[in-house]
């Protein structure tokens, strides 16, 4: 986008707040790109809550007292906009076609680029080859995240927990201060070895 001469306002969503390799990553590319990013909260997040995922019975009446929104994806893109004065902007995304089966269809069915929604995929039709070659040419590295789960933190099961519980044991404590029995999880995949 940038070579395209695109202005770029990079936001990030994040899901467990204050993962240490989470924000030292934001900061490094921040000082790469030579530009702020937005750090937010992700959908995700408040979904989990709401629905007490790995929450004690203790936390249940203050959290759903708490009423917590549940945005979607498009209805955070709006409050950025208008947070930014940029009514107009477009999201990009990095969701690739190659990535899943469902991200296939949704290609198939919407194509890379939804005018209403103002969204588009920009490297929908690429391989991770063509990814890392990009990324190679412009002396990109990866966060550390990618040796761990080889992909971005993206949820609270046991492929991205025990990398997190090993490479990370801080980060997994903040993770188990918000949602205190995520131990469960590594548990009961150690109890089915």
């Amino acid at each position: 986008m940038r070579e395209a001469g695109i202005e770029v306002v990079p936001y990030h969503l994040y899901l467990v707040p204050g993962m240490r390799f989470v924000d030292d990553s934001l900061k490094f590319y921040e000082d790469f790109f030579g530009t702020p990013i937005l750090n937010l909260p992700h959908p995700s997040l408040f979904r989990w809550l709401n629905a007490l995922l790995f929450q004690p019975p203790e936390r249940a009446a203050v959290i759903e007292a708490a009423q917590l929104p549940e945005p979607t994806y498009e209805e955070l893109s709006d409050l950025i906009r208008a947070d930014l004065g940029l009514p107009e902007a477009w999201n990009a995304d990095g969701v690739r076609a190659a990535d899943s089966p469902n991200r296939r269809m949704a290609m198939v069915t919407h194509g890379p680029q939804r005018e209403h929604l103002r969204k588009v995929s920009i490297v929908w039709d690429w391989r991770i080859a063509d990814v890392r070659a990009a990324l190679a040419r412009h002396h990109c590295p990866l966060p550390p995240e990618y040796e761990w789960f080889g992909r971005s933190f993206d949820g609270l099961d046991f492929r991205f927990l025990d990398p997190v519980r090993r490479h990370a044991p801080d980060d997994y404590e903040q993770i188990l201060r918000w949602f205190p029995l995520a131990d469960l999880e590594v548990f009961r995949r150690d109890l089915a070895r």
